[in-house]
């Protein structure tokens, strides 16, 4: 199983395309407020940006707390979401140890579920989506670099 990974977010612009592909082609949304990536500044313009996304836990205390079995462990790190089993009662975003499940207004979590579909829209190849075992990583710039 592949995950996120951020490792060049000092070429981060903070243009959010990321974002918006994860709301429009994962979640059919076009709002930031339905992205399970995002980005945010790391202490001002000048300091950069940070990519905040699920960090692939192993086990997910998400999938743990979550009292409707909606969060699912996914082999390899990180969670499977049956979102018509979610009750929106935000236990899954309480248990985040790094606060990458976002709710929007009514409740609804929000999280990256490593499927890598936002790294070919990141216009400074900050993203990768990677073999947590070392082997090979894809880069949005369509191609593969030996780790």
């Amino acid at each position: 199983m592949k995950n996120l990974t951020a490792p060049r977010m000092e070429r981060c612009i903070g243009c959010h395309s990321c974002s918006m592909a994860c709301a429009r082609l994962v979640n059919k949304a076009l709002s930031w407020d339905m992205a399970g990536i995002r980005i945010s500044s790391s202490g001002g313009l000048s300091t950069g940006f940070e990519a905040r996304t699920c960090l692939a836990c192993l086990p997910a205390p998400c999938a743990a707390a979550c009292p409707t079995g909606a969060y699912s462990q996914r082999r390899g790190g990180g969670v499977v979401v049956k979102k018509s089993l979610c009750i929106h009662c935000g236990e899954c975003a309480r248990a985040c140890p790094v606060d990458a499940i976002f709710l929007d207004a009514s409740g609804e979590p929000f999280v990256c579920i490593h499927c890598g579909r936002c790294v070919p829209f990141c216009p400074h190849d900050c993203l990768e989506f990677a073999d947590p075992e070392g082997t090979v990583a894809s880069t949005g710039e369509g191609r593969e670099v030996a780790l």
